[in-house]
């Protein structure tokens, strides 16, 4: 990624105010932006009771052997291990943020939630996202919002109102066409993305993105899947593909001494190329968001790597 006088930039927690000026004006869906799926597992609670939604045999096992069930679950439901503003500072601008409500709390008390809850809650979470803004002032943060396990239609509205509460005249709205430039010039900061009908009636927020998740064990299966959606044609606005590993029952049962983390790194050489041949830009192939798991123990390789894809765009300008 050069700058204006021809340097590459290493800066992370500022990435986007150091773009060259020749970016400035690209809509973000047409950048390549580095984000972090499942961003809030890092603060999974052990303690917790499995989410509703989960199998019932699950459940019940859960009841019965609790002290088996959630650490299995830990091991193989942690994705992150970095705090959110952590992953802001190491150049994250796409946040999957996985939504749930306990049934016995109060409510307007919203968790996050893989398999079982998290330990920070929403409003904990997003005010430091909010005070990370304030010191970041030309960075733009995309927040997917999703998920919403046991959040009812009055919940929603408390959720929606306290996002709009939270971040106020930050908000850019779905009727904007997001630039750097149109950003910066009205002072726009975070796209919030909401996965619920609930959301439909509010200009501040925008409809689900599409999230290209191949679901399996297997890397090779992983870049065949992405590069056969590429070739389908990218949507019109913005989108992830996500470099995501998934197990499923059979493959925990057959590597007990494995984890979601020890399969990832196993993998990061293959998924790491794969980045390194992706293009940004309006073209059909050409990607956007581009989305991984545990992307602090990279050393900033796989934000950098996503970054400096956007000098294809100088290139063509």
């Amino acid at each position: 990624m050069e700058n204006d006088d021809g340097l590459f930039a290493h800066s992370c927690p500022d990435w986007m105010s150091e773009l060259p000026r020749g970016l400035w004006d690209v809509p973000l869906w047409n950048l390549a932006i580095p984000g972090s799926h499942d961003t809030m597992t890092y603060c999974l609670d052990q303690k917790s009771s499995v989410l509703q939604s989960e199998p019932k045999v699950l459940q019940v096992l859960d009841t019965l052997l609790p002290c088996f069930v959630r650490p299995c679950i830990m091991k193989w439901a942690t994705s992150q291990e970095d705090s959110i503003c952590k992953q802001l500072d190491s150049g994250m601008r796409f946040l999957d943020l996985r939504i749930a409500h306990k049934s016995k709390d109060p409510d307007k008390v919203f968790y996050f939630a893989h398999g079982i809850y998290s330990l920070v809650t929403v409003k904990e979470a997003l005010t430091e996202v909010a005070e990370w803004l304030d010191q970041h002032s030309k960075e733009v943060v995309i927040m997917a919002f999703s998920a919403f396990d046991g959040v009812n239609l009055d919940q929603h509205k408390d959720l929606i109102q306290f996002l709009i509460t939270t971040f106020g005249q930050k908000i850019c709205p779905n009727s904007v066409t997001p630039s750097l430039r149109e950003c910066w010039n009205r002072a726009f900061q975070v796209i919030l993305s909401y996965d619920d009908s609930a959301a439909s009636v509010h200009e501040e927020l925008w409809p689900k993105f599409d999230y290209w998740w191949a679901n399996t064990s297997d890397p090779n299966r992983v870049v065949s899947y992405l590069d056969k959606r590429k070739e389908e044609g990218r949507p019109a606005g913005f989108f992830a593909a996500g470099l995501n590993l998934t197990e499923n029952a059979g493959y925990i049962l057959s590597h007990p001494c494995q984890s979601l983390k020890g399969m990832t790194l196993s993998s990061c050489g293959l998924l790491m190329d794969w980045v390194k041949q992706q293009r940004p830009g309006s073209g059909s192939t050409c990607i956007n968001v581009i989305c991984a798991d545990f992307v602090s123990t990279y050393s900033n390789e796989f934000t950098q790597l996503v970054i400096g894809l956007n000098q294809i765009l100088l290139k063509e300008t």
